[in-house]
Formats: structure tokens, C-alpha cells, sequence
């Protein structure tokens, strides 16, 4: 059937939306990621953009109004901006007869694709597999939508000195009943543990307490207590250095304060140097290392404990952090909350038939990629439980029971039961964002000041010395920071959106989002029921959503479990229909990476089956591995879903540690798919033709669009899928059938070459070998970062380099399953004497210019013959463009290059002197 090409399928402003999608993590109020964690989240900006590029038709005669309208309507200020949200939605009706469009995503996580669809006035439908994503999608989609409506509320106001509780109007019932709940929440917790966060005499309100695990040292003549720190800084900042400073006293290791405002920093003393670096400790009062093996056995056998080292204090008239060392008294009152959670906690066992303290095992973090990323349970972290102190613990389960006792007063007051759920479902949020803020892997943030939460990255890992946050106090992570600040700055935001109304029987009837829990590989839904399926799926084992989420799963499951039966069933968050590749699996990490590559392939027939075939699917992808993407494109082909486009956008802040130290994509790759019959067969050497003719001018767009690196090679794959989508199979002459490593195989080839002269500025290819063309073009993908083997196979294979042939041997280094491309600051000066390697040459020279051997360097550019030709300084000049200015390599060649004009007209006279 054919359709009618919507604006994405032709263009789209890829610059300006990946600068405004990749500067969105910044963006704290009232942004969902505010409202409750979730992993890999696409901006909101490119989602809001790609789908409304997709609703409407491409027009050439708009196009430039059109693109300036999608870049407007990306940016985060306009997204509660009733004049553009109403055009974009005008323009969606208008462009599809006046209909409101249905649509799906069946992988919606976080929420941002559904949130940003219902912004642009669709029929929303939201499914994830997991019981968290459920939780927060209802508190981003459903309850807004449903509940945020004017009424009536009570509030508490004092009457001479009386307090009554008043009936008041209000714009928005929903938020003002979770801020009045929530502030009910925090009274009656403070009335019941505020005496375990006692005040200072002077008034200073204790905001962390600061703790070290300790460990005995194995020196049978020592046996000191060793406080295991990774570093001993309070504060590091410009106007303000203030840390602990361990010494020894007899065989004990005591504490003082110094720095800013303290004693002095003691001379020779470098609070960088901890105790304790990749699990091997060194004893301050001995000086013997416990090796990382006998430490993690002395916590699995129980034999470590912990030590309150020191409070982190804030006075309420003054600006700043104050520090003290932990007294007597500070470890007395908490003793005494020890004492009173076990009281609690059996109280609460008896009553809700559940141990309060989540006793669910922790994930046992063995395997490959992103199962490593938990190590807890070698360090005898077992449960859940295990990740908050006894304080910790007593907090997190008396806020639990309030926000179980506010739904059971709500009921009492007479709210519905369904709205009474709503508000506690946001109370439940509350508990897990303080959770997050308030484990033992939580560490004091020494530039800042404060708390950092768990989930700074996907990962649950082991931390030494631990920060651990007061809930009542006003600091971030605390009650009121994560609900006032965070939840209902978020709920006020969700709440502005629009209604989305259709005419039914002449009158007109608000759609609610539907959110369900299920599978992508069993949608319940009839055959060609959506207009549009706009979705993020998981890529491999990048992401262990479901041991990730376990962590709140176990809170939720405590606060709000029982309100929800349906999603609470399983000890932990289902795993068996998780599309995720993990070695778990009996058969190890390739059974699961077979079991992912199936699922997909089943989630893309689903979404195939369920889509109209005039609809459009948008899919996004992120995966630097060519056989990631010879998957992905495997399981499309088989669902019938075409690939009509494909936009690289950029999702990532620049500054993100793995951009740093691996070769990760900024960019996700949003592919448009169309339902269509492909054709039968293709034959190769046409197919090609077509591809070299199609993908010049898609790498064209994509280079003036700012695309580079890495990511450009990914969205040239996704550019060539549009070709060879078309064809059921595709043949060569002799009979055999093509698969797809060999067709991306060809594209590389085609974007190398594309690549390779763009850098260039063109003209002297032809004048490369394929080494040089080899590190030219791997400086421009991956910089100075290390590349997967095969990755960096596929680049060296596309420009005729053997890399098996090559490493170890010149700058290419293999290290474990990594490459490395040596700069001419990692290279022997001995070695690249009598190379005649262009790029050896180059380093060569590069190295005799640090070093002032300016003859020398003369001498070998004249006899080598590269001195007078323009390419060399050319080849030398692009490597400079590919890296950052703080490069040692880029300092020396742009420090040759200043040379260059007068290095040039020397040796062409030299030369012209020696044959004239």
C-alpha cells in the first residue's frame, strides 16, 4: 500500500534538536526524570520532535517553516507552551482528516515517548514488562491526566490558636492532596524518629552523619581497627578545603578535622590517599595491605563492621556546611534506633505479614557487561535490607507505614478508593526516591557537599566510606527535597497538559492514557489497531532494567503492594519474558544473547501486527556494534516493518564519563518504518548501485547536519537499510543468497570512503596507504579511545588493513578485547627510525620537534619526500581537527604545523640546490 511520505521520512533538523535533546539532563524542575528514576530515558525534546515530524506530511514549499517549528517545538520552555503544543496538535488533526491518532509504545520505561505523545494530543497507550515502569507511568500518564481536576481539599488552619481542618478550592485536587498527604507523612514520621536526629545546643541541624566499614588487620601483631576510606576530603572547592585527617594513637586510628575554618592542613598530607583502592586496604597504624581476596572474605564471614566518623551539620541562619567528629552521644542515639527498629520491625512483621526490611536477595553479579555492575553480594550485602544501616532502615520503614496509614485515613475521611491510590502512589514514590538518597552505598560528595544518591550510575556497587542522609532535615534526598522539590514540581508540570478530547455521539469525552504491564512479545491488542507505534527498545545487556529496579520494587511492594496485587505477585520484578541478554541463562551469556535476538524478533512481529498499514513506527536504536545492528535489521526484515528513514540524534550529555573512556555513541538512532510488501529479490551489483547512489547523498545531509565520529559510521548503516530493506532476499549472480554482515560490510566500505575524503577536504586519497587511511579515520571515530576489537576489525577491514597482521607491531596495540591506536607521545623514537609508513613519518618528525632536533626532523622530511608534499601536512592537519584541544598529540602537531609554510620553502630549496 503506499502512504504519504510524512516530513521525518524526507528531513529533519538533526543539529538543532540533538544540541537542545543533549543539554536536557541539566533540566531538573518539573522534568519526569525528577518524578522517579528510570534508566536510559530519551529526552523528552526528541521524542516531542520525531513524533510530530512523523504525523505530519513533508512539504516542500513549508519546509523551512516546518523545521523551524520542530526545533521550536523541542525546547523544554515550550513544552507547557499552550500556543505551540495547540498548533502542533492542530497540525497532527489537520494532517490526518480531523482524526485523533492512536498510539503504542510497547517498551515505554521511563514514560518519555507516551508523555510526549500525549502532549501532542494522541490516544496514548503505555505498556512495560516491569512493575516499577507500570507504577511510574500511571504517575506520569494516567492519574495527571484523570485526577488532576479543580475541587475541594482540606487544609489545617489555625483558629485562635486552635487547629481546624477547613474545606478549600483548588485548581488542582490531585497535587494539593499530595502535598497535604505527604506534609501528614513527614509530621507524624518526625514525631515518632525525630529524636534520632538530634539537634546541636547551637541549633545546627545534623544533615548527614559520615560512616567508614572497617575491617581487623591480618598483621598478627597489630590487629588494628581499619577505617576502610577511599579518600578523606569534606569539602574540596575553591574558597573552602576541609578534611579528615587519620592519625595513630597506640594501636588506634583516631580522626581530627583540618583545613578551612579548622586546625591547618598538616604538611606532607594529602587527603586523596585513602586507606583503601580496589578493595585492598593498607593499615595506618602497621602499614600492612589486606589484599582484596582476605577483604572480601572478611566481609562475607562477618568479620567487618562500620564506624560513625564524623556529622555533617547546617545551621538554619547560616549559609554553609559545618563539620564535626561523631561523639559518644551521636553513637548512643544510634544504638538507641537500632533498638527501636528491631522493636518496629517486629511489630510491623506481625501486622502486615512481611518482614518490613526488604529480606529479598540482592543480584549476585556474575556474568558479562551489565550484570558485573553489581558487587554487593561479595562483600556479604545478601538482601536488600543489607543496603541501609539500622537508622537507615528504621527511616525508610516508618515512612513506609505512614504512606500505608495515610491511604487507610483517606478512606476514613471518605475519599474513593481509586483517587485515595492515586495520591499514595506518588506518598510510595517519595519512599524509594529517599531510599536512593539514603543506602549505605550512598557517598558524601566532597565538591558539593552532600549526599549523592545510588543510581548515579546503572550500577549497585560497593562503597567503602558511606554518607548517611537525615529524611527530615530539609537536604537534598531528604522527604521534603524529593516530594515538594521534586514530585509535585514534576505533578504540577504533568497536570498543564492538555486534555486530549474525541466527539463521541455528538458530545465530546476526554481519553485517558492507557498504561498497562505486559509483555512486547504478546500485545493484547487486535490486528491493525494503531495509527502510530513510537518505541525505545532494550539493546542487549546494556541495561539490567529488572535488577536494577528491584531496589525500589521491594519499597513499593511494602508501601503500595497491596493496592496493587496484580503487579506485586513475583518475590522480585519478573525476569523470565525480559527482553535483556543475560548469561545467566543455562548456555551462558550466548543462550542469552540468543534468547534477546528472538524476543525482538517476536516484539517487532507484535508491533508489525498491530499496526495499520497506512501507520508509521518510529524506532530507536542505540548499539555501536555491527552485529547489534545486524540484528536489529534481521528482526525488522522478518516482521515486515521497511525502514523509509532514519535521523542519528544526538541523546547524551558531552561531558558523561563513558564518552571519556570508551568509544560510546552520543547518538540514538531513530529509524521510520512503514508496513509494506517488500520485493522478492534483489540482485547484488544493482543493489550496490542503488546504495552508492542513495547513501552519497543521505551522508551528505548527515555530514552538514554536524553528524561525525562513530556515531556517523551507526546512522550510515541505518541510511542503508532504506536500500536493502526493500527486498525480501538478495541475490549475486552465482545463485547465493547475500546476507546482511556482507551487505554492511559494502556500506562500510562506502562511508569510509565517504568519510575519509570529507576529512580530507578531498583530492589526495589516492595518495594514502591504507595505514594512514586506517589511523586518520579511527582519530576521527573514536579519538583517543579504546575500540572493541571487532569494531575496530570491521574500520581496518574497510580500508584494506589486515588488523590481526598489524597490532603490536606499529601504533596499533591489542589490549585484552580492546584496540588501541598509539599517539606519537606513546611511541619509541628507535622504532619508527627507518619507517617509510606516512604515519610513522609523521610521528617521527612529531617526536623531533618536541625534543628541538629541528635538523634532524629537516633531514628525514627530505629523505623520506614527504617534507615537500602538500598531503603530508594535509594528513597531519586533519588528525588535529579530529581531537580536543587538551590532546598531547594535537599540542604537537599543531605545534609542527606552525612550521609548516617556512619547512616547506627550506626543503624545496634544498632539493632545487641539490639537483639544480
Amino acid at each position: 500500500m503506499t502512504h504519504k511520505k510524512s516530513f521525518i521520512e524526507s528531513s529533519f533538523p538533526v543539529k538543532e534538536v540533538s544540541e537542545i535533546a543533549s543539554k536536557e539532563k541539566n533540566i531538573r524542575h518539573g522534568h519526569i526524570s525528577t518524578l522517579h528514576i528510570w534508566w536510559a530515558r530519551r529526552p523528552l525534546a526528541a521524542s516531542r520532535a520525531t513524533i510530530y515530524a512523523s504525523l505530519i506530511p513533508e512539504d516542500e514549499v513549508k519546509w523551512n517553516s516546518i523545521r523551524k517549528f520542530i526545533i521550536e517545538l523541542s525546547k523544554w520552555e515550550n513544552s507547557l507552551s499552550l500556543k505551540v503544543i495547540q498548533k502542533a496538535r492542530e497540525d497532527i488533526l489537520k494532517a490526518n482528516g480531523g482524526k485523533v491518532l492512536r498510539m503504542l509504545d510497547p517498551f515505554s520505561g521511563g514514560g518519555s515517548i507516551p508523555l510526549e505523545a500525549l502532549r501532542l494530543g494522541l490516544e496514548v497507550h503505555a505498556m512495560d514488562y516491569n512493575p516499577v515502569a507500570t507504577i511510574i507511568l500511571k504517575c506520569t500518564l494516567e492519574y495527571p491526566q484523570r485526577y488532576a481536576k479543580p475541587g475541594e481539599t482540606k487544609v489545617e488552619v489555625n483558629n485562635f490558636g486552635k487547629s481546624e481542618k477547613v474545606k478549600r478550592k483548588t485548581d488542582n485536587l490531585l497535587l494539593e492532596d499530595v502535598k497535604r498527604w505527604g506534609n501528614w507523612v513527614l509530621e507524624e514520621a518526625k514525631k515518632e524518629i525525630g529524636r534520632f536526629y538530634p539537634e546541636d545546643p547551637d541549633g545546627s541541624i545534623p544533615v548527614g552523619y559520615i560512616w567508614a566499614r572497617t575491617i581487623p588487620c591480618q598483621n598478627p601483631s597489630c590487629g588494628a581497627e581499619i577505617p576502610l576510606m577511599r579518600q578523606f576530603w569534606l569539602a574540596k572547592k575553591e574558597n573552602k578545603k576541609v578534611s579528615l585527617y587519620p592519625y595513630v594513637e597506640g594501636k588506634e586510628v583516631k580522626f581530627k578535622i583540618v583545613g578551612t575554618g579548622y586546625e591547618p592542613m598538616p604538611n606532607n598530607f594529602n587527603p586523596e590517599d585513602g586507606t583503601v583502592r580496589r578493595a585492598v586496604a593498607v593499615c595506618p597504624v602497621c602499614r600492612s595491605a589486606v589484599d582484596d581476596k582476605t577483604v572480601r572474605k572478611l566481609f562475607q564471614n562477618g568479620k567487618a563492621g562500620q564506624r560513625m566518623v564524623a556529622v555533617v551539620l547546617q545551621h538554619p541562619k547560616k549559609s554553609g556546611k559545618i563539620y564535626r567528629l561523631a561523639t559518644e552521644k551521636d553513637i548512643e542515639v544510634f544504638r538507641e534506633a537500632e533498638k527501636y527498629m528491631e522493636e518496629k520491625r517486629q511489630k510491623l512483621m506481625e501486622e502486615w505479614g512481611i518482614d518490613p526490611v526488604p529480606d529479598e536477595e540482592t543480584p549476585e553479579g556474575k556474568g558479562k557487561g551489565a550484570e558485573r555492575a553489581f558487587s554487593v553480594r561479595n562483600f556479604g550485602l545478601n538482601t536488600y535490607g543489607d543496603l541501609f544501616n539500622a537508622r537507615q532502615k528504621l527511616a525508610l520503614i516508618t515512612f513506609t507505614e505512614k504512606v500505608r496509614l495515610a491511604y487507610q485515613k483517606m478512606l476514613e475521611e471518605g475519599y474513593d478508593k481509586e483517587y485515595a491510590k492515586a495520591v499514595v502512589s506518588y506518598l510510595a514514590l517519595g519512599v524509594n526516591r529517599m531510599a536512593d538518597y539514603m543506602s549505605n552505598l550512598c557517598v558524601h560528595d566532597n565538591t558539593q557537599e552532600r549526599t549523592v544518591h545510588v543510581f548515579g550510575r546503572q550500577a549497585l556497587p560497593m562503597v567503602w566510606d558511606y554518607s548517611e542522609l537525615n529524611p527530615l532535615s530539609e537536604a537534598v534526598g531528604s522527604w521534603e527535597s524529593m516530594l515538594v522539590r521534586r514530585i509535585l514540581l514534576t505533578l504540577s508540570h504533568l497536570s498543564q497538559i492538555p486534555p486530549v478530547y474525541i466527539q463521541e455521539n455528538g458530545t465530546s469525552k476526554q481519553i485517558i492514557p492507557a498504561v498497562r504491564q505486559g509483555s512486547a512479545t504478546e500485545l493484547p491488542y487486535p490486528d491493525n489497531y494503531f495509527d502510530a507505534v513510537f518505541t525505545d527498545p532494550p539493546y542487549y545487556d546494556n541495561v539490567p532494567y529488572s535488577y536494577l529496579s528491584d531496589f525500589f520494587y521491594v519499597w513499593l511492594k511494602r508501601s503500595i503492594g497491596d493496592l496493587y496485587p496484580e503487579l506485586f505477585i513475583t518475590p522480585l520484578t519478573p525476569k523470565s519474558k525480559e527482553i535483556v541478554a543475560y548469561s545467566h541463562l543455562p548456555g551462558g551469556y550466548e543462550a542469552g544473547k540468543q534468547f534477546f535476538e528472538n524476543m525482538l524478533k517476536k516484539a517487532f512481529k507484535e508491533i508489525s501486527r498491530v499496526l495499520k498499514p497506512e501507520g508509521i513506527a518510529v524506532i530507536v536504536y542505540t548499539h555501536k556494534s555491527t552485529s547489534g545492528w545486524e540484528t536489529l535489521i534481521n528482526s525488522l526484515l522478518d516482521s515486515d516493518l521497511v525502514i523509509t528513514a532514519s535521523w542519528p540524534i544526538d541523546t547524551e550529555m558531552k561531558s558523561r564519563l563513558r564518552a571519556k573512556e570508551s568509544a560510546a555513541l552520543a547518538s540514538s538512532i531513530y529509524l521510520v518504518c512503514r508496513k509494506m510488501k517488500r520485493e522478492e529479490t534483489g540482485w547484488l551489483k544493482e543493489v550496490e548501485e542503488e546504495l552508492e547512489k542513495h547513501l552519497y547523498k543521505k551522508l551528505e545531509d548527515l555530514w552538514n547536519e554536524g553528524v561525525s565520529g562513530a556515531d556517523f559510521f551507526v546512522a550510515g548503516i541505518g541510511a542503508s537499510i532504506e536500500i536493502f530493506g526493500k527486498y525480501k532476499r538478495i541475490m549475486d549472480y552465482s545463485g547465493n543468497e547475500v546476507d546482511v554482515s556482507k551487505l554492511l560490510e559494502i556500506v562500510r566500505e562506502l562511508v569510509t570512503d565517504y568519510a575519509v575524503k570529507q576529512v580530507l577536504h578531498n583530492g589526495i586519497t589516492g595518495y594514502l596507504s591504507p595505514l594512514t587511511k586506517f589511523y586518520l579515520l579511527y582519530r576521527w571515530a573514536y579519538g583517543e579511545s579504546k575500540v572493541h576489537f571487532d569494531e575496530a576489525r570491521k574500520l581496518a577491514h574497510s580500508v584494506g588493513v589486515n588488523l590481526e597482521k598489524e597490532w603490536n607491531r606499529g601504533f596499533i596495540r591489542k589490549e585484552g578485547e580492546n584496540i588501541a591506536v598509539l599517539g606519537p607521545q606513546d611511541r619509541s623514537i628507535k622504532t619508527l627510525e627507518k619507517s617509510e609508513e606516512l604515519i610513522d613519518v609523521l610521528h617521527f618528525v612529531l617526536l623531533l620537534w618536541k625534543a628541538g632536533a629541528k635538523e634532524e626532523m629537516k633531514k628525514v622530511l627530505k629523505e623520506t619526500g614527504y617534507g615537500e608534499k602538500e598531503y603530508f601536512y594535509r594528513v597531519a592537519q586533519a588528525i588535529s581537527e579530529t581531537l580536543p584541544n587538551d590532546s598531547k598529540e594535537k599540542k604537537l602537531l599543531d605545534g609542527f604545523l606552525s612550521d609548516r609554510d617556512r619547512l616547506m620553502e627550506e626543503i624545496k630549496k634544498q632539493q632545487r640546490g641539490l639537483y639544480g
